[in-house]
Formats: structure tokens, sequence, C-alpha cells
């Protein structure tokens, strides 16, 4: 119609690119400040932790971050349009306004009539054809599902061993009782010994075991840096450890270090080292390998905390619970029993579920742009079949057939997206997580190996669910178009 008016080629891309460029502006501005009010409490959070708003901010997103987006982004839409604004400088008046009701030529109906003998419902037969007719389109549709698909993927993977690493020994115990508590500034200590408390914490209704810890500083010889020894005593004291190598302590003189002190004073499972304190000293030999990220930290039994400092009352007891019990009745059992004590029921790991839960918001929303592509084929090839729709519908197609026609023809699509995303998504993964786990060393393998039989048929599914999503919509739509309004031009 354009052309038909006077419009010359150039002032046709000319309409084109200013049609994509306003809303891309208007888009680009309306995400930038969105991201901007949803990164800041993210970034805190994670890179300051739970307590961030405590303190002053000093995280955000870099200015520059904001101009590349504001600036980058609609140029990008641009060059994307570039390529049909480019096909309509070529077309000429007759043959623009005649797409969607003239015949169209391609290899749909050839593949669909090679499927009619198959015994599939003539819809699905007919929807498995459509995106043979337009190539280059579907083309495009699978530019945006294979990333999606591969995101997926990707974050189902992350999300695994980022729940795996922070749920590891959490189970363990459920209550954590201080062995004092402050009250107005003052500590008020318990009214039993550390032996009796430790019986009557066991003797509580819920309670299957009771762990006693405490910490003394010490040194390794022949340095200045301090060591922090944590000695356990009770039912359970390897439980919420999770080894990353060796083994717990079974005798006097022996410790278990975490990756990050080994890594920190260049020793390794198998080493020994002397530990000091004033003026005691004890041989120690390292016999396991923490997951821990502290790197002054030691774990070794009672008897050898209390070699190098005598006397050492536990600083807290760790109480793990039957399956039925209820941690906040434990601690409130645990306060009438000594008010000198505070019980604290172990909270959810809010870290953990700060980064799954972003990296899934990420990927939703990467899942949802993808689906918007799959909707924006559905609606161009609906509009372009506006003529064979209605010739279906005339010789007794129903609605609901034209809905399963189109909403195949994007399934087919969706599935050869997951076909090659899932792998893409697996590829990603094994290049980053396990080299990220690698370089600070304190991840057992065990949280890396991800990929099961049942994730991989799921995943499988992710790409077909984004691309039925994005064309359920259009397909109802196109499924009330009545024949009068499809064949009026005819």
């Amino acid at each position: 119609m354009l052309k038909a008016l006077g419009f010359t080629p150039g002032r046709v891309v000319a309409v084109y690119l200013t049609m994509v460029s306003v809303p891309a502006v208007v888009g680009c501005v309306a995400g930038t400040v969105v991201g901007n009010l949803l990164a800041r409490p993210l970034l805190e959070f994670v890179f300051m932790g739970p307590d961030a708003g405590m303190f002053h901010r000093s995280v955000g997103i870099a200015p520059w971050v904001n101009v590349l987006a504001l600036l980058g982004m609609p140029g990008v839409c641009v060059l994307a349009a570039l390529v049909p604004a480019a096909r309509a400088h070529r077309l000429s008046a007759p043959r623009a306004i005649s797409a969607g009701s003239a015949p169209r030529a391609g290899r749909a109906p050839g593949i669909q009539r090679r499927l009619a003998g198959s015994g599939l419902p003539r819809s699905v037969s007919l929807g498995v054809g459509l995106p043979f007719a337009r190539p280059g389109r579907s083309g495009l549709t699978l530019a945006a599902v294979v990333p999606g698909v591969a995101t997926v993927t990707f974050a189902t993977g992350l999300g695994t061993t980022m729940i795996r690493f922070g749920n590891a020994g959490r189970d363990a115990y459920q209550v954590s009782v201080y062995a004092s508590r402050a009250d107005h500034g003052k500590v008020i200590e318990p009214e039993h010994g550390d032996l009796v408390l430790q019986t009557l914490l066991r003797s509580l209704p819920g309670a299957s075991g009771v762990t006693a810890r405490g910490v003394a500083e010490a040194r390794i010889a022949g340095s200045v840096r301090s060591v922090m020894i944590e000695g356990r005593r009770g039912d359970r004291p390897q439980s919420d450890t999770v080894l990353v190598e060796g083994r717990w302590t079974s005798r006097t003189g022996e410790v278990v270090a975490t990756s990050a002190f080994l890594h920190r004073h260049g020793l390794r499972v198998g080493d020994r080292l002397v530990l000091e304190k004033s003026d005691r000293r004890e041989k120690a030999v390292v016999v396991g390998e923490s997951m821990d990220t502290n790197g002054q930290l030691v774990f070794t039994d009672w008897s050898t905390l209390t070699a190098l400092s005598p006397g050492e009352k536990p600083i807290a007891y760790l109480i793990a619970l039957r399956g039925d019990a209820d941690p906040a009745a434990y601690a409130r059992a645990a306060r009438a029993v000594d008010p000198g004590i505070d019980p604290v029921p172990r909270g959810p790991n809010t870290v953990t579920r700060a980064i799954v839960g972003s990296a899934a918001l990420l990927t939703a929303m990467l899942a949802v742009v993808a689906s918007l592509g799959v909707l924006n084929t559905v609606v161009l090839n609906t509009r372009d079949r506006r003529r064979d729709l209605g010739m279906l519908k005339s010789i007794g197609m129903t609605p609901r057939q034209v809905t399963v026609m189109v909403v195949t023809s994007m399934a087919l699509l969706g599935a050869i997206g997951s076909v090659l995303g899932v792998p893409l998504g697996i590829a990603g993964y094994d290049l980053v997580v396990p080299r990220m786990a690698d370089a600070v060393d304190i991840v057992p393998s065990f949280m890396t190996e991800v990929w099961r039989a049942g994730t991989l048929a799921l995943l499988a599914l992710s790409g077909i669910a984004i691309a039925v999503l994005g064309a359920y919509v259009p397909a109802r739509g196109a499924a009330r178009l009545t024949v009068a309004e499809a064949l009026r031009n005819e």
C-alpha cells in the first residue's frame, strides 16, 4: 500500500526501521530502569551478605553498562530489522498486496502429502509441514528457541550444583544451642556444667544426637598465622562436615583441615604439622580435607583440643532431631531446662536460595523472550496463510484442529531446538562450572555430576514447552478466524 501511494523503496525501508526503532528505544529505557532496580538489591545480597542494608552501599550497575544498553540494544534491533526491510525494499506493490491471499509454493505441500499416508491425524501432518514453507523464518525461530533451551539446561545444572553445595551437611543438625547468652550487654552463663548440660539436651523430646563443639586459637610451629582449632565431642562429630578427600579423625593427634586452610599453608592430606598454644605443643597429621572456605579452621577430636587448651569448654551444642520433631519446640524446651543457654533453630540457606533464585529468574526471562520469538513467527505465519486457513476451514477443519495444526508446527521447531540446545547447555556447563570448582578446589566431584536420564528427559521437553507457550495464543486466534474473513479478497 505504501508503494502504491507513491513511497519510494528507500522511504519504505525508513518507515519500517522507524517502526522498529521507536518500541526498541522505549523497551530499552524501561528495561534499563527495571534492571537497575532489580540488580542493586541482588548484587548487595550476593556480594555483601544478608546484612548489606546495614553498611554503605558500594555495589551497583556501572554507568557504561546503562549507556551500552540504551544505545547498543536499539542498534541491535535496527540491524536485525535491516534484512526484512531490505526485502520490503525489493518487493513490488502488486506482490506485496497479494501476500497472504495468493497461493505460495514451497516444500510444505510435498512433505504434507508424504505425511498424509503416515497415519498421523491430518491436522498434525499439516502442521509438521508448515515450517518447511518458510525455512528462513523457521531458522530465525530456532535461533530464539535454541539459546532458551541452552540457558534452561545450563541453569538447571548450575542450580543443582549450588543446591548440593549449599545444603551439604545442613541436615546433620537442626538446632544450635549456644553455651551462654547475652541479656542487655550482660553475659549469662548456664546453670549446669558441661557434661550435665549435654546429657540434659540429649534427654529432651525429639533429640536424636548431641555434639559439643569448642574452639581454641593456636598457631602452626614456624608460622605467625593463627589457627582456629575446633574440637568435637558427642554422638555425630563429623556429620555436618563434607569431606573432599580422606577421612574423619579417629584418635588424638589427627585433624581434618578445610580446603582453604590446606591451600593457604601449602599442605595436603597425609602431611604432618605441629600445633602450638602458649607453652604447649601437639603433633598432628592431616587425615582429611573438608569442604570449607575458612582458611584458619581445622577440626579435631576433643582430646586433641584439650591437650592444647586444658579446661576448654564447649561454645555450642549441635542438636540433631528426629524427622518428625519441631526445631522451634525443641528450642523452647531447651530454654526451659537452663535459662543460661541460647537455643537457635537452624534457618534456611538464604545465600543458596538467592543464587538459585536469580539464576531461575534470568532463565525464565530468556525462556519468555524465546517464546515471544515463537509468537512473532506464528503471528506472521497465520497472517501469511489466511487464505489457506480459510480454505481448510471451508472444507470442514474445526477450530480445535486449526489450533493443533499451528501448535504442532512450532512444537516441531521446539523439538529441534531441544536437540540442539540441550547439548549446547551441557557443553556450557561442563566448560564453566567444573573449572570454577577446580579453581577453588573445595567442591567434591559428585556435586558437578548433575546429568541424569530423568533430568535430560525433562530438559528435552523444554524446547517444546517454549514453542507451545509462544504458539498457543496466536493459534487460538487463527482458530477463531471465520471463512468469510479469510477469503474476503478472493
